[in-house]
Protein backbone atom coordinates (compact mmCIF):
# COMPACT_ATOMS: atom_id res chain seq x y z
CA UNK A 1 0.00 0.00 0.00
CA UNK A 2 2.32 2.73 -1.18
CA UNK A 3 -0.30 5.40 -0.59
CA UNK A 4 -0.41 4.61 3.14
CA UNK A 5 2.73 6.67 3.53
CA UNK A 6 3.31 8.25 6.93
CA UNK A 7 6.00 10.07 8.93
CA UNK A 8 7.14 8.99 12.41
CA UNK A 9 8.90 10.80 15.27
CA UNK A 10 9.86 9.15 18.58
CA UNK A 11 11.51 11.14 21.39
CA UNK A 12 13.14 9.77 24.56
CA UNK A 13 12.41 11.27 27.98
CA UNK A 14 15.83 12.92 28.39
CA UNK A 15 15.32 14.76 25.11
CA UNK A 16 12.04 16.31 26.25
CA UNK A 17 12.05 19.46 28.37
CA UNK A 18 9.34 18.05 30.66
CA UNK A 19 10.76 14.51 30.89
CA UNK A 20 7.88 12.98 28.95
CA UNK A 21 8.08 10.38 26.17
CA UNK A 22 6.71 11.01 22.69
CA UNK A 23 5.56 8.81 19.86
CA UNK A 24 4.03 10.76 16.96
CA UNK A 25 2.88 9.83 13.49
CA UNK A 26 0.97 11.31 10.58
CA UNK A 27 -1.55 8.99 8.93
CA UNK A 28 -1.12 9.90 5.28
CA UNK A 29 -3.50 8.18 2.91
CA UNK A 30 -6.35 9.96 1.14
CA UNK A 31 -8.20 13.07 2.28
CA UNK A 32 -11.67 11.55 1.93
CA UNK A 33 -11.08 8.88 4.59
CA UNK A 34 -12.58 10.29 7.77
CA UNK A 35 -11.22 9.68 11.28
CA UNK A 36 -13.55 9.16 14.22
CA UNK A 37 -12.78 9.19 17.95
CA UNK A 38 -13.91 6.07 19.79
CA UNK A 39 -13.71 4.62 23.31
CA UNK A 40 -14.43 1.01 24.23
CA UNK A 41 -15.11 -0.21 27.80
CA UNK A 42 -13.31 -3.05 29.55
CA UNK A 43 -14.91 -6.47 29.72
CA UNK A 44 -16.14 -8.97 27.18
CA UNK A 45 -15.07 -8.10 23.66
CA UNK A 46 -15.47 -9.87 20.31
CA UNK A 47 -14.50 -13.55 20.27
CA UNK A 48 -12.89 -13.09 16.89
CA UNK A 49 -11.54 -10.23 14.81
CA UNK A 50 -12.92 -10.36 11.28
CA UNK A 51 -11.44 -7.82 8.90
CA UNK A 52 -13.97 -5.83 6.88
CA UNK A 53 -11.69 -5.21 3.91
CA UNK A 54 -9.43 -8.28 3.76
CA UNK A 55 -9.60 -11.99 4.48
CA UNK A 56 -7.73 -11.67 7.80
CA UNK A 57 -9.35 -13.10 10.91
CA UNK A 58 -8.07 -14.34 14.26
CA UNK A 59 -9.44 -15.38 17.67
CA UNK A 60 -9.22 -12.85 20.51
CA UNK A 61 -8.74 -13.26 24.27
CA UNK A 62 -12.01 -13.43 26.25
CA UNK A 63 -11.51 -10.17 28.15
CA UNK A 64 -10.27 -6.85 26.83
CA UNK A 65 -9.04 -3.66 28.50
CA UNK A 66 -10.79 -0.35 28.00
CA UNK A 67 -9.11 1.63 25.23
CA UNK A 68 -9.41 4.72 23.08
CA UNK A 69 -8.96 4.69 19.32
CA UNK A 70 -8.65 6.90 16.28
CA UNK A 71 -10.49 4.79 13.73
CA UNK A 72 -11.51 4.99 10.10
CA UNK A 73 -15.04 6.25 10.47
CA UNK A 74 -16.55 4.00 7.81
CA UNK A 75 -15.01 0.82 9.29
CA UNK A 76 -16.34 0.18 12.84
CA UNK A 77 -13.97 -1.50 15.35
CA UNK A 78 -11.42 -1.60 12.58
CA UNK A 79 -8.26 0.09 11.32
CA UNK A 80 -7.37 1.75 14.63
CA UNK A 81 -4.61 4.34 14.26
CA UNK A 82 -3.63 5.35 17.78
CA UNK A 83 -4.74 5.42 21.41
CA UNK A 84 -4.15 4.32 25.01
CA UNK A 85 -5.63 1.47 27.03
CA UNK A 86 -6.60 1.57 30.72
CA UNK A 87 -3.16 0.22 31.74
CA UNK A 88 -1.70 3.42 30.31
CA UNK A 89 -0.12 1.67 27.31
CA UNK A 90 -0.11 3.60 24.04
CA UNK A 91 0.10 2.26 20.50
CA UNK A 92 0.25 3.76 17.01
CA UNK A 93 0.11 1.85 13.74
CA UNK A 94 1.50 1.88 11.15
CA UNK A 95 4.49 3.49 9.45
CA UNK A 96 4.60 1.94 5.98
CA UNK A 97 8.04 0.51 5.12
CA UNK A 98 9.26 -1.86 2.43
CA UNK A 99 11.34 -5.03 2.26
CA UNK A 100 13.65 -5.59 -0.71
CA UNK A 101 12.76 -7.87 -3.60
CA UNK A 102 15.29 -10.58 -2.69
CA UNK A 103 13.62 -10.97 0.71
CA UNK A 104 10.10 -10.99 -0.69
CA UNK A 105 11.05 -13.59 -3.28
CA UNK A 106 12.01 -15.89 -0.40
CA UNK A 107 9.46 -14.85 2.22
CA UNK A 108 6.65 -12.91 0.50
CA UNK A 109 3.99 -10.82 2.17
CA UNK A 110 0.94 -12.92 3.02
CA UNK A 111 -2.33 -11.96 1.35
CA UNK A 112 -4.85 -11.67 4.15
CA UNK A 113 -2.10 -11.46 6.79
CA UNK A 114 -1.41 -8.75 9.37
CA UNK A 115 -1.86 -5.22 8.06
CA UNK A 116 -2.78 -1.75 9.25
CA UNK A 117 -6.46 -2.63 9.06
CA UNK A 118 -6.27 -5.09 11.98
CA UNK A 119 -3.19 -4.77 14.22
CA UNK A 120 -4.47 -2.08 16.60
CA UNK A 121 -7.71 -3.79 17.68
CA UNK A 122 -6.09 -7.21 18.12
CA UNK A 123 -3.20 -5.95 20.27
CA UNK A 124 -3.82 -2.79 22.34
CA UNK A 125 -6.88 -4.11 24.27
CA UNK A 126 -4.89 -7.18 25.39
CA UNK A 127 -1.55 -5.87 26.68
CA UNK A 128 -0.33 -4.30 29.93
CA UNK A 129 3.10 -2.99 28.86
CA UNK A 130 4.98 -1.78 25.80
CA UNK A 131 7.24 -4.85 25.81
CA UNK A 132 4.20 -7.10 25.99
CA UNK A 133 2.83 -5.33 22.93
CA UNK A 134 6.01 -6.04 20.97
CA UNK A 135 5.97 -9.71 21.94
CA UNK A 136 2.29 -10.14 21.02
CA UNK A 137 2.79 -8.42 17.67
CA UNK A 138 5.92 -10.48 16.96
CA UNK A 139 4.10 -13.72 17.73
CA UNK A 140 1.21 -12.72 15.44
CA UNK A 141 3.62 -11.85 12.60
CA UNK A 142 5.22 -15.27 12.87
CA UNK A 143 1.86 -17.07 13.07
CA UNK A 144 -0.18 -15.21 10.42
CA UNK A 145 2.45 -13.43 8.35
CA UNK A 146 2.52 -9.76 7.37
CA UNK A 147 0.45 -8.52 4.45
CA UNK A 148 2.65 -5.41 4.08
CA UNK A 149 5.71 -3.71 5.52
CA UNK A 150 5.23 -1.66 8.68
CA UNK A 151 6.77 -0.02 11.73
CA UNK A 152 4.69 0.02 14.94
CA UNK A 153 5.36 1.67 18.32
CA UNK A 154 4.28 0.89 21.88
CA UNK A 155 4.85 3.06 24.95
CA UNK A 156 4.15 2.82 28.67
CA UNK A 157 5.23 4.47 31.94
CA UNK A 158 8.82 3.32 31.56
CA UNK A 159 9.78 2.80 27.94
CA UNK A 160 8.96 3.07 24.24
CA UNK A 161 9.54 0.24 21.76
CA UNK A 162 9.42 0.40 17.98
CA UNK A 163 9.10 -2.69 15.78
CA UNK A 164 9.98 -2.95 12.09
CA UNK A 165 8.91 -6.06 10.21
CA UNK A 166 10.83 -7.73 7.39
CA UNK A 167 9.32 -9.83 4.64
CA UNK A 168 6.37 -11.98 5.55
CA UNK A 169 7.45 -13.45 8.90
CA UNK A 170 10.41 -11.62 10.47
CA UNK A 171 10.83 -8.56 12.65
CA UNK A 172 13.17 -6.51 14.84
CA UNK A 173 12.18 -4.28 17.76
CA UNK A 174 14.35 -1.87 19.76
CA UNK A 175 13.79 0.14 22.91
CA UNK A 176 14.01 3.89 22.32
CA UNK A 177 17.12 5.42 23.98
CA UNK A 178 16.08 8.00 26.57
CA UNK A 179 18.64 10.54 25.36
CA UNK A 180 17.86 10.44 21.62
CA UNK A 181 15.12 10.95 19.08
CA UNK A 182 14.20 8.88 16.01
CA UNK A 183 12.56 9.87 12.72
CA UNK A 184 11.33 7.72 9.85
CA UNK A 185 9.73 8.44 6.51
CA UNK A 186 8.44 5.24 4.89
CA UNK A 187 11.72 3.41 5.11
CA UNK A 188 13.18 1.00 7.63
CA UNK A 189 15.81 2.81 9.72
CA UNK A 190 17.30 0.03 11.84
CA UNK A 191 20.89 -1.15 11.31
CA UNK A 192 22.44 -2.92 14.30
CA UNK A 193 20.94 -5.84 16.17
CA UNK A 194 21.80 -6.54 19.81
CA UNK A 195 20.52 -10.02 20.75
CA UNK A 196 20.65 -9.13 24.46
CA UNK A 197 18.93 -5.72 24.41
CA UNK A 198 16.65 -6.06 21.37
CA UNK A 199 13.66 -8.27 20.61
CA UNK A 200 13.44 -10.09 17.27
CA UNK A 201 12.29 -13.19 15.44
CA UNK A 202 14.54 -16.07 16.49
CA UNK A 203 16.13 -16.66 13.09
CA UNK A 204 16.50 -13.02 12.04
CA UNK A 205 20.27 -13.16 11.48
CA UNK A 206 20.74 -16.81 10.55
CA UNK A 207 18.04 -16.77 7.89
CA UNK A 208 19.55 -13.68 6.27
CA UNK A 209 23.03 -15.21 6.43
CA UNK A 210 21.81 -18.50 4.96
CA UNK A 211 20.37 -16.65 1.96
CA UNK A 212 23.41 -14.35 1.58
CA UNK A 213 21.36 -11.17 2.10
CA UNK A 214 24.25 -9.24 3.67
CA UNK A 215 28.04 -9.20 3.71
CA UNK A 216 30.29 -8.80 6.73
CA UNK A 217 28.65 -7.78 10.01
CA UNK A 218 24.86 -8.15 10.15
CA UNK A 219 23.07 -4.97 9.10
CA UNK A 220 19.26 -5.18 9.29
CA UNK A 221 18.77 -2.49 6.65
CA UNK A 222 21.25 -4.06 4.23
CA UNK A 223 19.82 -7.53 4.74
CA UNK A 224 16.11 -6.87 4.59
CA UNK A 225 15.17 -3.37 3.47
CA UNK A 226 14.42 -1.73 0.16
CA UNK A 227 16.60 1.04 -1.25
CA UNK A 228 15.31 2.68 -4.44
CA UNK A 229 15.68 5.84 -6.49
CA UNK A 230 12.27 6.92 -5.19
CA UNK A 231 13.70 7.08 -1.66
CA UNK A 232 15.98 9.95 -2.66
CA UNK A 233 13.08 12.35 -3.14
CA UNK A 234 10.21 10.71 -1.24
CA UNK A 235 11.89 9.47 1.96
CA UNK A 236 15.39 10.85 2.51
CA UNK A 237 14.34 14.54 2.44
CA UNK A 238 11.88 14.11 5.32
CA UNK A 239 14.43 12.38 7.56
CA UNK A 240 17.06 14.96 6.58
CA UNK A 241 14.76 17.94 7.18
CA UNK A 242 13.46 16.76 10.56
CA UNK A 243 16.98 16.01 11.80
CA UNK A 244 18.02 19.49 10.61
CA UNK A 245 15.10 21.00 12.56
CA UNK A 246 16.13 19.33 15.81
CA UNK A 247 19.91 19.07 15.29
CA UNK A 248 21.05 21.88 12.98
CA UNK A 249 24.60 21.53 14.32
CA UNK A 250 25.07 18.23 12.44
CA UNK A 251 25.15 18.57 8.66
CA UNK A 252 24.15 15.61 6.51
CA UNK A 253 23.69 15.05 2.79
CA UNK A 254 20.04 14.80 1.80
CA UNK A 255 20.99 12.52 -1.10
CA UNK A 256 22.81 9.86 0.97
CA UNK A 257 21.12 7.47 3.40
CA UNK A 258 23.65 7.66 6.21
CA UNK A 259 21.43 9.60 8.59
CA UNK A 260 21.93 8.49 12.20
CA UNK A 261 19.29 5.98 13.31
CA UNK A 262 19.11 7.83 16.63
CA UNK A 263 20.06 11.49 16.83
CA UNK A 264 20.51 13.93 19.73
CA UNK A 265 18.75 17.28 19.58
CA UNK A 266 20.74 20.48 20.10
CA UNK A 267 18.29 21.46 22.84
CA UNK A 268 15.50 19.89 24.86
CA UNK A 269 12.32 19.48 22.82
CA UNK A 270 8.70 20.31 23.63
CA UNK A 271 5.33 19.20 22.31
CA UNK A 272 5.26 22.48 20.37
CA UNK A 273 8.43 21.40 18.54
CA UNK A 274 6.79 18.13 17.55
CA UNK A 275 3.67 19.95 16.35
CA UNK A 276 5.85 22.25 14.26
CA UNK A 277 7.70 19.28 12.77
CA UNK A 278 4.46 17.72 11.54
CA UNK A 279 3.33 21.07 10.16
CA UNK A 280 6.57 21.48 8.21
CA UNK A 281 6.95 21.49 4.42
CA UNK A 282 10.51 22.72 3.81
CA UNK A 283 9.14 26.08 4.93
CA UNK A 284 10.40 29.07 3.02
CA UNK A 285 12.89 27.09 0.91
CA UNK A 286 12.93 26.35 -2.81
CA UNK A 287 11.33 22.97 -1.99
CA UNK A 288 8.27 24.47 -0.23
CA UNK A 289 5.40 23.29 -2.49
CA UNK A 290 2.78 25.54 -0.90
CA UNK A 291 4.78 28.75 -0.88
CA UNK A 292 5.56 28.24 -4.58
CA UNK A 293 2.19 26.69 -5.55
CA UNK A 294 4.07 23.71 -6.96
CA UNK A 295 2.19 20.38 -6.66
CA UNK A 296 4.95 18.71 -8.69
CA UNK A 297 7.69 19.50 -6.14
CA UNK A 298 9.93 16.37 -6.11
CA UNK A 299 10.71 16.51 -2.36
CA UNK A 300 7.78 14.99 -0.50
CA UNK A 301 7.06 17.20 2.55
CA UNK A 302 6.00 16.04 6.02
CA UNK A 303 2.72 17.97 6.01
CA UNK A 304 0.56 16.99 3.06
CA UNK A 305 -3.09 17.57 2.25
CA UNK A 306 -4.01 13.87 2.15
CA UNK A 307 -3.09 13.36 5.83
CA UNK A 308 -6.09 11.85 7.63
CA UNK A 309 -4.84 12.73 11.10
CA UNK A 310 -1.64 13.48 12.95
CA UNK A 311 -1.34 12.21 16.51
CA UNK A 312 1.28 12.98 19.14
CA UNK A 313 1.08 10.36 21.89
CA UNK A 314 2.65 11.64 25.11
CA UNK A 315 3.40 9.70 28.29
CA UNK A 316 4.14 11.87 31.35
CA UNK A 317 5.41 9.54 34.10
CA UNK A 318 4.45 10.37 37.66
CA UNK A 319 1.04 11.81 36.85
CA UNK A 320 -2.28 9.98 37.21
CA UNK A 321 -2.65 8.09 33.94
CA UNK A 322 -5.98 9.81 33.20
CA UNK A 323 -4.07 13.05 32.58
CA UNK A 324 -0.56 11.60 32.19
CA UNK A 325 -1.45 9.99 28.87
CA UNK A 326 -2.29 12.45 26.13
CA UNK A 327 -2.94 12.31 22.40
CA UNK A 328 -2.58 15.67 20.66
CA UNK A 329 -4.60 14.94 17.51
CA UNK A 330 -5.06 17.09 14.40
CA UNK A 331 -7.79 16.09 11.93
CA UNK A 332 -6.50 16.27 8.36
CA UNK A 333 -3.47 18.27 7.22
CA UNK A 334 -1.56 19.31 10.36
CA UNK A 335 -0.28 22.55 8.83
CA UNK A 336 -3.86 23.81 8.47
CA UNK A 337 -5.48 22.25 11.50
CA UNK A 338 -5.61 22.56 15.29
CA UNK A 339 -4.14 19.99 17.69
CA UNK A 340 -6.76 18.74 20.15
CA UNK A 341 -5.60 17.34 23.53
CA UNK A 342 -7.31 13.97 24.05
CA UNK A 343 -6.81 12.72 27.62
CA UNK A 344 -6.71 8.99 28.39
CA UNK A 345 -9.29 9.48 31.15
CA UNK A 346 -11.96 10.75 28.75
CA UNK A 347 -14.54 8.12 27.79
CA UNK A 348 -16.75 9.95 25.29
CA UNK A 349 -16.55 12.71 22.70
CA UNK A 350 -19.02 15.16 21.15
CA UNK A 351 -21.20 13.36 18.61
CA UNK A 352 -19.67 15.07 15.56
CA UNK A 353 -16.29 13.46 16.29
CA UNK A 354 -17.76 10.00 15.71
CA UNK A 355 -19.30 10.80 12.30
CA UNK A 356 -17.68 10.50 8.89
CA UNK A 357 -17.85 8.82 5.52
CA UNK A 358 -15.96 9.19 2.24
CA UNK A 359 -17.95 12.29 1.31
CA UNK A 360 -18.45 15.68 2.94
CA UNK A 361 -20.96 15.85 5.79
CA UNK A 362 -22.05 18.88 7.81
CA UNK A 363 -22.50 16.63 10.85
CA UNK A 364 -18.88 15.41 10.80
CA UNK A 365 -16.08 17.07 12.78
CA UNK A 366 -13.54 15.52 10.43
CA UNK A 367 -15.18 17.10 7.40
CA UNK A 368 -15.53 20.47 9.11
CA UNK A 369 -11.78 20.61 9.76
CA UNK A 370 -11.12 19.21 6.28
CA UNK A 371 -13.19 21.93 4.59
CA UNK A 372 -11.19 24.65 6.33
CA UNK A 373 -7.95 23.14 5.03
CA UNK A 374 -9.40 22.68 1.53
CA UNK A 375 -10.38 26.35 1.39
CA UNK A 376 -6.93 27.28 2.69
CA UNK A 377 -5.23 25.39 -0.12
CA UNK A 378 -7.12 27.32 -2.83
CA UNK A 379 -4.78 30.25 -2.19
CA UNK A 380 -2.30 29.05 0.43
CA UNK A 381 -0.27 32.23 0.67
CA UNK A 382 -3.38 34.35 1.29
CA UNK A 383 -5.66 32.03 3.28
CA UNK A 384 -3.23 29.87 5.30
CA UNK A 385 -2.12 32.79 7.53
CA UNK A 386 -5.77 33.40 8.48
CA UNK A 387 -6.20 29.76 9.52
CA UNK A 388 -2.88 29.51 11.34
CA UNK A 389 -3.43 32.69 13.34
CA UNK A 390 -6.83 31.57 14.62
CA UNK A 391 -5.77 28.03 15.42
CA UNK A 392 -2.61 29.24 17.18
CA UNK A 393 -4.75 31.44 19.41
CA UNK A 394 -7.06 28.51 20.17
CA UNK A 395 -4.14 26.20 21.02
CA UNK A 396 -2.71 28.85 23.36
CA UNK A 397 -6.10 29.16 25.08
CA UNK A 398 -6.34 25.40 25.48
CA UNK A 399 -2.78 25.11 26.83
CA UNK A 400 -3.53 27.70 29.51
CA UNK A 401 -6.77 25.94 30.41
CA UNK A 402 -4.98 22.58 30.53
CA UNK A 403 -2.63 23.82 33.25
CA UNK A 404 -5.59 24.82 35.42
CA UNK A 405 -7.45 21.59 34.71
CA UNK A 406 -4.47 19.40 35.59
CA UNK A 407 -3.74 21.32 38.79
CA UNK A 408 -7.36 20.83 39.88
CA UNK A 409 -7.31 17.14 38.90
CA UNK A 410 -4.11 16.48 40.86
CA UNK A 411 -5.52 18.28 43.88
CA UNK A 412 -8.65 16.11 43.81
CA UNK A 413 -6.52 12.95 43.60
CA UNK A 414 -4.10 13.89 46.39
CA UNK A 415 -3.96 11.25 49.09
CA UNK A 416 -6.31 8.93 47.18
CA UNK A 417 -5.44 5.45 45.93
CA UNK A 418 -8.15 5.58 43.30
CA UNK A 419 -9.29 8.43 41.07
CA UNK A 420 -12.33 10.17 42.60
CA UNK A 421 -15.47 10.41 40.47
CA UNK A 422 -15.49 14.20 40.66
CA UNK A 423 -12.05 14.33 39.03
CA UNK A 424 -13.21 12.12 36.16
CA UNK A 425 -16.31 14.28 35.69
CA UNK A 426 -14.17 17.43 35.67
CA UNK A 427 -11.92 15.95 32.98
CA UNK A 428 -14.84 14.82 30.82
CA UNK A 429 -16.57 18.20 30.99
CA UNK A 430 -13.33 19.97 30.12
CA UNK A 431 -12.83 17.76 27.07
CA UNK A 432 -16.40 18.18 25.86
CA UNK A 433 -16.17 21.97 26.21
CA UNK A 434 -12.91 22.38 24.32
CA UNK A 435 -13.62 19.87 21.55
CA UNK A 436 -16.91 21.67 20.99
CA UNK A 437 -15.15 25.04 20.96
CA UNK A 438 -12.58 23.78 18.46
CA UNK A 439 -15.35 22.62 16.15
CA UNK A 440 -17.11 25.96 16.46
CA UNK A 441 -13.83 27.75 15.68
CA UNK A 442 -13.40 25.64 12.54
CA UNK A 443 -16.97 26.40 11.46
CA UNK A 444 -16.38 30.14 11.93
CA UNK A 445 -13.17 29.87 9.89
CA UNK A 446 -15.02 28.06 7.13
CA UNK A 447 -17.50 30.94 6.86
CA UNK A 448 -14.76 33.56 6.92
CA UNK A 449 -12.71 31.81 4.23
CA UNK A 450 -15.76 31.29 2.04
CA UNK A 451 -16.54 34.98 2.33
CA UNK A 452 -12.98 35.91 1.32
CA UNK A 453 -13.10 33.43 -1.57
CA UNK A 454 -16.38 34.95 -2.76
CA UNK A 455 -14.80 38.42 -2.79
CA UNK A 456 -11.79 37.13 -4.69
CA UNK A 457 -13.92 35.48 -7.37
CA UNK A 458 -16.02 38.62 -7.74
CA UNK A 459 -12.86 40.69 -8.22
CA UNK A 460 -11.81 38.45 -11.12
CA UNK A 461 -15.22 38.25 -12.82
CA UNK A 462 -16.47 41.77 -12.12
CA UNK A 463 -18.10 42.73 -15.48
CA UNK A 464 -19.23 46.12 -14.20
CA UNK A 465 -19.09 49.65 -15.54
CA UNK A 466 -22.62 50.36 -16.78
Amino acid sequence: MTNEACTTIIVGSKQMADGSMIYARSDDSTSVKATKLAWYPAGKGPDEFIALDSSFRCPLPPVRRAFSALERADLPYHWGEAGFNDAGVGMSSTETIFSKKEVLDLDPYVEGGLAENCVFQIILPYISSAREGVLRLGELIERYGSAEGFGIAFMDENETWYLENAGGHRWLAKKMPADKYFVSGNQSRYREYDPIEDLASADLVEWAREHKLFTGKFDFHEAYCLESENDKTYNYPRVWYLQQMFTPSVKTDVKVNNFPVYQKADRKLTVEDIKAAFRSHYDGTEHDPYLHSNPKEPYRPVSIFRTINTHILQVRPGLPKEIGRLDYMAEGMADLCVYLPLYQGVTSYPKAYGVGRKFSQKSSAYWTFRKVAALGMIDYNKYAPIIKKRYAALEAEMADSQKKLEAAFIKMCKGRKDTPAEAVILLQKWSDRWLTKALRTASDLEEKLFTELTKDIEAVYKFHGA
